[in-house]
């Protein structure tokens, strides 16, 4: 039960970064933007980044179990952080363009944590896949939306 416990902190940790997404709502001005057909419905978004916070979560304890804080967990929570920003850049400043450069730095983050945590955890790299997959979709519908809003 207690090497549970640390899994908690980092789900604290995911959840605080997390809050920002509730702080800076899209709200009307998200709602009145040019967005691509594809674009998908409001109600996915809060879906799918519960599921994906809780996987970057266990992620981030599973390398730190294998290995402490070392360049996988760093990156890990320089990730976190420019996951924490891009709600506050785009809904909060109104930044388009600035958030698809924080989307892009959140996503070369990532990678980073892959290649880093492979020889560390496998099961974290495999957690972070669909991580991956979400920012990548999520940077091209932040490229579009900022393409169609001049």
């Amino acid at each position: 039960m207690i090497s549970y416990l640390p899994l908690g902190a980092f789900l604290a940790i995911v959840f605080a970064a997390a809050s920002t997404g509730a702080v800076f709502q899209p709200g009307p001005w998200y709602a009145a933007l040019n967005k691509p057909s594809w674009t998908p419905p409001n109600w996915l978004f809060p879906v799918a980044w519960t599921v994906l916070y809780t996987m970057i979560a266990v992620a981030g304890w599973k390398v730190w179990q294998a290995e402490g804080i070392k360049p996988a967990l760093v990156v890990w929570g320089i990730g976190i952080l420019f996951n924490m920003a891009w709600s506050w850049i785009m809904f909060g400043r109104q930044e388009i363009g600035l958030a698809f450069i924080d989307l892009v730095l959140l996503w070369l983050s990532i990678v980073a944590f892959i290649v880093l945590a492979w020889p560390v955890s496998q099961t974290a790299v495999y957690l972070f896949i669909p991580y991956f997959f979400w920012v990548s979709f999520a940077g091209a519908l932040n490229f579009a939306v900022w393409r169609l809003n001049p």
